[in-house]
């Protein structure tokens, strides 16, 4: 019977719905995540949404774990508690070229043209699901299943912030220089994590993700701040 509650150690609590990864489940994460941040339940401290969970934690010199599985269970959380409307960022990307050595890997596996996977890859708004791995990486779901490729073999080292992968049946952007196993297709000047902003991640779970085909001239320009970028 779901939900379910388990702890998650001695200062967290783990709401679990059902064991999938579905928009059905995510508008139950998202309803839940916003029902207890908008009751502002004495001690919590912070709830973090995921694909199908809801990771509480909490301040037990506060409260207890008892006394919080108690008042969720009171609140109304049924999935249409969101966002009145969910944003849909738009992020700019320079595919192939310099920026995606591995597109033309990802056309032999798929048998698609690098033009064909272009246009299949951004003409669809994807959903973030959660965040997480490294700060503002966002997980997407959506991806059509023609872009499925399995990840590298051998992960690389160093992959530049802004590149955007595609990782088996999943797509997203790496927000920093890091370590990665995904195939890259891309990038965008845009800086999905800063953590010099007064909110360091651009978007959240809930918002949805529109990749716009921009050439490589434009990407310096928006790049150096020659030319603004409106994301919604």
């Amino acid at each position: 019977m779901y939900p379910r509650f388990l702890l998650g150690g001695d200062s967290s609590i783990i709401v679990q719905f059902e064991n999938e990864i579905s928009q059905k489940v995510h508008k139950k994460v998202m309803g839940l995540t916003n029902a207890i941040m908008r009751a502002k339940i004495k001690g919590v401290i912070e709830c973090v949404p995921t694909y199908n969970t809801v990771f509480i934690t909490y301040n037990p010199k506060k409260t207890t774990h008892e006394k919080i599985i108690e008042k969720i269970k009171s609140l109304n959380f049924d999935g249409k508690d969101q966002k009145k409307k969910a944003r849909i960022l738009k992020i700019p990307v320079c595919y192939g070229q310099d920026f995606g050595g591995d597109l033309e890997e990802i056309s032999k596996i798929t048998g698609l043209s690098r033009e064909e996977i272009i246009k299949i890859h951004s003409e669809k708004e994807y959903l973030i699901y959660m965040i997480g791995f490294l700060p503002g990486f966002a997980y997407l779901g959506g991806l059509d299943e023609r872009l499925i490729v399995p990840r590298l073999e051998n992960p690389k080292l160093k992959i530049p912030a802004g590149s955007v992968a595609i990782g088996g049946s999943q797509t997203g952007i790496y927000p920093v220089d890091s370590p990665g196993g995904w195939r890259i297709i891309g990038r965008t000047p845009i800086k999905v994590y800063d953590q010099e902003r007064k909110n360091p991640v651009l978007f959240s779970a809930g918002d949805y993700i529109k990749f716009e085909v921009i050439d490589s001239d434009m990407f310096y320009k928006i790049q150096r701040g020659e030319l603004k970028w409106e994301l919604e």
